[in-house]
């Protein structure tokens, strides 16, 4: 009997969380570093909002939605795998703005995109939403998804972890009531310690993404996949990398007057082959 084949991004990227195993989704930052990470066999990507601004020259969350949607268009454009988005908080607080965020990135062609808990917005008192704002956002953003015309899988996110409130039994209640909210994949970036994501992804139910990104995550694919785990991203730990590697080779040639940085460096023509590889 043979089985119809996904054709839309969205449905090919739930598809790669129904497997029995975890995949890995990278983060581009740009058209190139998409393109590299599809030429290398990737089967899905995710955006970093972090690396973004990074090449914009600001920090985290100081990107408003209209750049942002520019630069998702981009690399939706640049690459034939299905495309993830860290939305940030929705680009606002009210759940209204929030829903919109999700039809407007739905309309670059995206396979899906994540919304946090975290308000981002430095004069309220509690980074983090409390639990009945953060559901209704939630709840709007999967009633969003519930009206598009082509499948587009919603990611929960619970900031606790990286706002210095490592409690993973508010956490996993956050997690819980944003996929009965109707998100489809929960994620709890910040939480690496093995045992917590075993406690986790079992008290969820739902496909749980891990950020390996982040200091002190340490285990392997094959480890979290043991675990449970769906998905596993690196947010912009991958741009920190080549940004970092920008640094370390201008302090060589500022304070050493050397340039053996180059010797390192990929050649153009292996990187133009990469930019140019064949799509599937």
């Amino acid at each position: 009997m043979e089985h119809a084949i996904p054709v839309s991004a969205g449905e090919r990227f739930r598809a790669l969380h129904q497997r029995d195993h975890a995949f890995i989704i990278p983060n581009p930052w740009d058209i190139g570093s998409a393109r590299i990470l599809q030429a290398l066999g990737f089967e899905a990507l995710a955006s970093t909002s972090a690396g973004f601004a990074f090449t914009r020259g600001r920090p985290d969350t100081m990107i408003g939605r209209d750049a942002m949607l520019a630069h998702l268009r981009e690399l939706v454009a640049a690459t034939t795998l299905p495309v993830s988005a860290d939305l940030e908080n929705g680009f606002g607080h009210a759940p209204a703005v929030v829903e919109q965020t999700i039809v407007l990135a739905a309309e670059t062609g995206l396979a899906g995109g994540s919304i946090e808990d975290s308000s981002n917005d430095t004069q309220r008192p509690e980074r983090i939403y409390p639990l009945a704002e953060a559901v209704d956002r939630i709840r709007a953003a999967a009633e969003a998804v519930r009206g598009l015309a082509k499948p587009f899988v919603l990611t929960a996110r619970a900031e606790n972890y990286l706002h210095g409130r490592p409690d993973l039994t508010d956490t996993i209640r956050r997690l819980q009531a944003y996929g009965e909210a109707g998100a489809e994949v929960l994620y709890a970036p910040g939480v690496v310690d093995p045992q917590q994501l075993a406690t986790l992804v079992r008290e969820v139910g739902k496909p749980v993404n891990v950020n390996v990104g982040i200091k002190g995550a340490r285990s392997t694919l094959a480890e979290l996949s043991a675990l449970g785990v769906k998905r596993v991203s690196v947010g912009g730990a991958l741009a920190r990398f080549a940004f970092g590697a920008v640094v370390d080779a201008a302090r060589v040639m500022q304070q050493e007057g050397r340039f053996d940085f180059v010797d390192r460096a990929i050649a153009t023509p292996d990187l133009v082959r990469l930019f140019d590889a064949p799509q599937p």
